[in-house]
């Protein structure tokens, strides 16, 4: 890999010695600098862009172009007339000035090559085309080659270190609430231009009065032939493996037209192509978003999933899965519009891991811990939404929005412990949730502007779980404290659990604008919720009946049944000042809380009140550099889980008694970031600063029993402050054809429990460093390299560990012919700690395929997976009271042939 590495960079320093620099000034008719000016340079030989650019502030441009080339360049600029100037280079750096006349026709101006990228104001767009190679065929293959623009670990789209939150084709939504699907399904040659629109405002009323900062959105225009016609793929594909046939089936439809939009996604396989992990069911949002959300408060209600394991880097032993999606959306006159997706995943997955665990405390008399697993999953899931939206003139908007959500899934484990024994799991859930959302908004005139916001859920969760545990010896003190019957084969335990939630979430906006530099921002709202529980644990007895478990741990009960109510009824308070550069936004509310728990016959309640303040500032550099500074105080509470009293099975070797009397943490956030998206040096810089302080938080005290890693744990109000601190940073310089990007990134955390009545203070430190050097050549092969090296480094008092991983690797795809593309991946993962390398991982893929002419609707493919048949790879985790080494099993070599038809 080295002598690769070594062609590479002579490759990369032979080609930048070859060009040389063109730069000058444009300036209008009376010398004023003209800011963000295009610039292009064509190839008179090959009449094809060799390089662009924008100009900055002051006027100046810079483009990096061939020796001893001609060149014609031209420069425009909105309502200036085209400037054009032809030159030949020679091995000097070359100086040329321009200066635009204005065109008073304001007509536009044909040029004979689009600009790569323009920005407007908040909107970057960027001409697809010009970073397109042949290669590509989905639209995340054209995103990865746009400057400024990522796609992180989990598919995501990121700008600025942001994550997208919508996708948009034609202005229409693609499936709210997620990017991944965009990234993953839309054909790259349907793409024309790239929109981002940075501060994007879903409410066209409230651009000028809200917060947006952090609203980052993505429109794609597609290419003519593909509107009004369908458009899209459908790939069918076989392979061969020992144990069974292979087969792969992706049908992608696509149809738009200014009245309605129809987009249809399929995905049927068994060779570990995942299209939608649960990981994206959970997180996808649907667009939903909490009125309260900028309140101060945060009131969680909790998760009772079952303890699925989860995929690694979307590998597993044995992934079968079949997706399909539908999105629509449909406008019967040009105030109303209606649109909506329903999404239904169903697989089954084999996992099978080792782990070696270390618990922190060597004082604590708990046994390190080595476990195997072999698991199965089956999940079903399925989610509708539908929306509405009406606007019949530019004063008034009505929103209503419904997510319907429900799933079906189980877990069966087979466990061996070192200190256990020999334990079969089996766990299910069959949850439902619906969430509604109301929106009105009403503008009397341009200084006085109203919105309300209502958001309603209801949630019903039924997690089941059953530990069957064989060795009953290693299990006969934590049997004694349930009280379970002993005269039995085994200890066959199970808990039945139920959890209803409803809250309400509403709000009223009014903004007074005072002028066009300042306005006041009045807010009226409440958060009501109401969560009832209810939980049991029981033994299967031999001859089938079922046993109630009887308790005799200390200030533990049997079952629960709890009813907890929680309100939040706030006013607030802000100003907005705009004074040159400088955006301030301070801000207060005041809250009126009241929490409420009733269990076992006790009622407990808290009623307090509270002023959180806030304050944003905003200091707008240049067009395309900003700085922000944001500070919030605010108010976390619990979710019912934690209050109830009596005892819960978290797991065999876990069980968990609430505290009813819990109360609030407040915390203080602040954070700070940079960013900087410089055409004129193609250099995008991200920076950001958090910290946060948490007073009275939530943590947890675990009880051993002595010789054994089964604990009891509960929750209890730290006296002791946690913080956390993080810092991260990339910087992506583009010379050339050639993109080089740094990343770092620092976590810091720090935590207090009781461990066995002795307080623990953990602090973890996480480094991750990323560099990677990429190019983008429209007609020779491209190729990315990177190197990515983490440390975890776990100091929990007693036991500090450390470890390490590092992972170079190597992209590579070209355009053969122009008939075949070949693109290959390799990456080398090196997982050690401080004594040894605990275990070193390789992975390489290639795909072969074959397609007559860039028109041809055919394309055949060969495709290889894990071409070096690697068998496991490895992580490592932190946990409370504990530290894990992780060897994880996944599928084998796969050598598939596909063959793929273009509508």
């Amino acid at each position: 890999m080295k002598q690769y590495l070594l062609l590479i960079l002579l490759f990369t320093v032979g080609y930048t010695f070859a060009q040389i620099r063109l730069e000058g000034t444009v300036k209008d008719s009376i010398g004023t600098p003209l800011e963000l000016a295009n610039v292009i340079a064509i190839n008179q030989a090959t009449q094809k862009l060799d390089a662009y650019g924008i100009t900055n502030n002051e006027g100046r441009y810079k483009l990096s172009v061939e020796k001893n080339t001609a060149y014609t360049i031209q420069v425009s600029y909105v309502g200036m007339k085209t400037a054009q100037a032809s030159l030949e280079t020679k091995d000097a750096p070359v100086i040329k000035n321009f200066t635009l006349q204005v065109d008073n026709a304001l007509e536009a101006v044909e040029l004979v090559y689009e600009m790569p990228v323009t920005v407007k104001g908040d909107t970057i767009v960027y001409n697809a085309d010009s970073f397109k190679s042949g290669t590509e065929r989905k639209l995340g293959d054209v995103l990865k080659k746009l400057p400024g623009v990522e796609l992180n670990d989990d598919g995501e789209i990121e700008v600025e270190g942001k994550t997208v939150g919508k996708v948009m084709v034609e202005g229409k939504d693609f499936f709210d609430g997620d990017s991944k699907l965009a990234v993953e399904n839309i054909p790259a040659n349907a793409v024309d231009k790239v929109e981002v629109l940075k501060n994007y405002a879903e409410v066209s009323q409230l651009r000028g009065v809200t917060n947006n900062q952090d609203n980052i959105a993505i429109n794609i225009k597609l290419k003519e032939g593909k509107k009004k016609f369908w458009f899209g793929t459908v790939t069918g594909g076989i392979g061969d493996s020992p144990d069974e046939t292979l087969f792969l089936a992706q049908p992608k439809l696509f149809y738009y037209s200014p009245e309605y939009s129809i987009n249809l996604i399929g995905d049927l396989n068994n060779i570990g192509e995942v299209a939608f992990t649960r990981r994206d069911y959970f997180k996808f949002t649907g667009g939903f978003r909490s009125p309260s959300r900028s309140s101060g408060t945060n009131i969680d209600l909790g998760s009772n999933d079952i303890g699925f394991l989860t995929l690694q880097n979307n590998r597993a032993k044995y992934i079968n899965t079949k997706f399909g999606a539908a999105n629509f959306s449909y406008a019967p006159k040009k105030t109303l519009d209606f649109s909506g997706f329903a999404i239904f995943s169903n697989s089954r997955t084999d996992l099978q891991e080792n782990r070696s665990i270390t618990f922190t405390n060597p004082d604590l008399n708990v046994p390190d811990e080595d476990t195997e697993s072999n698991t199965t999953q089956r999940s079903d899931l399925g989610m509708l939404k539908l929306s509405a939206n009406y606007k019949p003139n530019v004063n008034n908007q009505l929103d209503y929005d419904v997510l319907a959500r429900t799933s079906k899934e189980s877990q069966n484990q087979i466990f061996v412990s070192s200190v256990i024994g020999d334990i079969d799991q089996n766990e299910t859930i069959t949850p439902f949730s619906i969430n509604q959302n109301l929106n009105y908004y009403y503008t009397l005139n341009d200084n006085n502007i109203f919105a309300l916001e209502v958001q309603h859920l209801f949630q019903d969760e039924d997690p089941f779980y059953n530990a069957i545990l064989e060795d009953k010896a290693n299990y006969e003190n934590t049997a004694n404290a349930l009280g379970l019957e002993n005269a039995q084969i085994d200890y066959n335990i199970a808990q039945e659990k139920r959890v209803k939630s409803n809250q309400l979430d509403a709000k009223i906006d009014y903004w007074n604008v005072l002028n066009t530099k300042s306005d006041l921002n009045f807010t009226l709202g409440t958060i009501y919720s109401e969560q009832d529980f209810n939980s049991n644990i029981f033994q299967y007895l031999d001859n089938g009946d079922r046993l109630q478990s009887s308790t005799n741990i200390p200030n533990a009960l049997d079952g629960n049944a709890i009813n907890y109510t929680f309100s939040d009824v706030y006013l607030g308070l802000h100003y907005r000042l705009k004074l040159g550069i400088f955006t301030f936004r301070p801000g207060v509310s005041a809250h009126a809380y009241s929490a409420k728990n009733n269990q076992f016959n006790v009622s407990y309640t808290d009623n307090f009140f509270r002023l959180l303040p806030d304050f944003n500032t905003r200091i707008q550099l240049k067009n395309s550099e900003q700085i922000i500074f944001n500070y919030r105080m605010s108010t976390n509470f619990t979710d019912v889980n934690q209050l109830a009293r009596g005892l819960v099975l978290n797991n065999y070797n876990a069980l968990y008694s609430g505290e009813q009397e819990l109360e609030s943490a407040l915390a203080h956030n602040v954070n700070l970031s940079y960013f900087s998206f410089n055409m004129f040096n193609y250099t995008n810089v991200v920076g950001r600063l958090s910290y946060s302080k948490t007073i009275d938080r939530i943590r947890t005290t675990s009880q051993f029993q002595p010789g054994s890693v089964v604990r009891v744990i509960s929750p209890f109000n730290s006296d002791f402050a946690d913080e956390n601190a993080s810092a991260s940073g990339r910087i992506e310089k583009t010379v050339g054809k050639f993109k080089a990007r740094v990343n770092g990134n620092f976590n810091y955390a720090k935590f207090n429990q009781i461990i066995n009545s002795v307080r623990s203070v953990n602090e973890n430190y996480t480094y991750t460093y990323r560099t990677s050097l990429s190019t983008n050549f429209r007609e020779a092969p491209n190729f990315e390299i990177g190197y990515r090296h983490t440390i975890q480094d776990n100091d929990q008092g007693a036991n500090r560990t450390k470890f390490f991983t590092r992972a170079p690797s190597v992209e590579f795809d070209a355009l053969i012919l122009k008939k075949f593309t070949f693109k290959t991946d390799y990456s080398y993962n090196n997982f050690s700690d401080e004594e040894k390398t605990i275990n070193s991982f390789e992975f390489w893929n290639a795909s072969l395929s074959y397609r007559k002419d860039q028109d041809s609707k055919w394309e055949f493919e060969v495709r290889a997976t894990n071409i070096l048949d690697t068998k496991s790879q490895n992580r490592s985790n932190a946990g409370n009271v504990s530290v894990s080494a992780i060897e994880y099993f996944i599928q084998p070599r796969f050598v598939t042939f596909r063959l793929r038809y273009e509508l």
